[in-house]
């Protein structure tokens, strides 16, 4: 071993060894949380003896997991669930058609603005991509759209939805960062997510205006009045949570309660889902839940890893050895991107938050800028191949394959990229509306 050490610095060896033995280990099919628990603890072998490596380990999942604010994501999963099987959809896709049916390609316009209605209730572009592509695939392909066009509309929207509150990334980004205000990343969030949908239909009037898309029929006033009616009490569920976090009445886990109370009298209301659809709401809230508080208790050890080894500081001397913080940015959110294709977002989040934003403080970006930035990054991640979660159930749900759909993809690919850059460069996209609200 002092061979080693010999010619690798200690904290450059720890980097390159946690790094291969992590992605070595996904690479082999491993489950994401054990590979980042079990690559952490053999790094951390190499500086400490076994049984306090193994005790500390334990030690550090716990303590993890240890927090009320941690609270908020089960109960914001299971929200989005009951609103996704409790009749929303729908309601939220015939709002839309009053605002983009006279655009060419209303129907796609209709999906992207579904999406970032339905993604803000229900705080997933999982659940968004499958309820409204699910509503809009047979609408469009009755009306002679493109199956692959209208997948790529509906994946590439879809992540806008963690973005525009409330979003259980941004909380999830919260606890990482060491308590940035949740209120101030919830407000931060609404222009970035409101950017990349309005980014998504610019490409999509373009397409749609030369392949001749139809404009949807004018919908008569009174009729539009009972649609804004119909939507009313999914969309007061935002203004009720997010004003209640915002103005203090509520934390964050309250709040999260207060949505799925809510969500659940909407979904008795509506009639929409039976008991036995409970329960399987219920099922399928805790395993993704668990998923995730595994994936953080497991990314506790990880962070004290790189903090015992410096791991963060090797990253940092590379980054700042560049004088341009322009160009310091730009090698960042390019490390991101090819982070999101390979990650997804949670892991991601718990694994890099902790190595890019030192050096962004370092910069003077501020940490709701920075995880705003970083979110959004990774929400593009999330639409691409290899291991692009929303890209998967888009697909399934278009009933297109991923090799049709990729090309499709790619002008919104690269229109996100552009908007990636504006958030990253002007900061007042991110932190104008806290300042404004002196939540900054």
């Amino acid at each position: 071993m002092d061979f080693i050490f010999n010619y690798f610095d200690e904290s450059l060896f720890a980097a390159v060894s946690l790094f291969v033995l992590f992605f070595w280990m996904l690479a082999q099919g491993v489950a994401i949380s054990v590979a980042i628990a079990v690559s952490s603890i053999l790094t951390g072998l190499f500086f400490l003896p076994f049984d306090t490596a193994f005790f500390i380990a334990t030690q550090k999942m716990f303590a993890g997991i240890d927090s009320f604010t941690l609270l908020a994501i089960p109960f914001f999963i299971l929200a989005g669930n009951i609103m996704n099987k409790g009749g929303i959809a729908m309601r939220l896709v015939n709002l839309a058609k009053l605002f983009g049916g006279r655009l060419p390609g209303a129907l796609a316009h209709t999906n992207v603005i579904a999406n970032m209605l339905f993604g803000s209730i229900s705080g997933s572009a999982i659940a968004a991509a499958a309820a409204v592509g699910g509503t809009m695939a047979p609408l469009q392909k009755k009306e002679g759209y493109d199956p692959e066009f209208s997948a790529a509309v509906n994946i590439a929207s879809a992540p806008s939805g963690i973005l525009i509150p409330p979003s259980g990334p941004l909380i999830l980004y919260s606890l990482v960062s060491g308590g940035t205000s949740i209120s101030a990343l919830f407000l931060g969030g609404y222009v970035p997510g409101i950017l990349m949908g309005l980014s998504i239909m610019i490409v999509a009037s373009i397409i749609a205006y030369k392949r001749g898309y139809p404009i949807a029929a004018k919908v008569p006033c009174k009729q539009a009045f009972f649609i804004i009616l119909d939507a009313l009490p999914s969309l007061l569920m935002v203004i009720v949570v997010i004003g209640g976090i915002v103005a203090g009445i509520f934390t964050a886990t309250e709040g999260a309660a207060v949505a799925v109370l809510y969500s659940f009298l909407l979904s008795l209301i509506y009639r929409m889902a039976s008991p036995k659809e409970y329960l399987e709401v219920l099922r399928s809230s805790m395993e993704m839940s668990a998923s995730i508080l595994f994936l953080i208790a497991a990314s506790g050890i990880m962070s004290y890893v790189m903090t015992i080894t410096s791991i963060p500081d090797v990253i940092a001397d590379a980054l700042l050895m560049f004088d341009s913080p322009i160009v310091i940015f730009l090698i960042m959110n390019f490390c991101l991107l090819i982070i999101g294709f390979f990650m997804d977002l949670t892991p991601a989040v718990l694994i890099f938050t902790p190595i890019f934003l030192p050096i962004a403080q370092e910069l003077g970006m501020d940490p709701v800028h920075f995880g705003l930035m970083l979110i959004f990054n990774l929400g593009i991640g999330s639409m691409t191949p290899p291991v692009g979660s929303v890209l998967f159930v888009g697909c399934a749900i278009g009933g297109v394959t991923i090799e049709k759909v990729a090309k499709p993809l790619m002008p919104f690919f690269i229109v996100l990229i552009v908007a990636l850059l504006l958030i990253t460069y002007f900061p007042i996209l991110t932190t104008g509306l806290p300042r404004l609200l002196g939540l900054m």
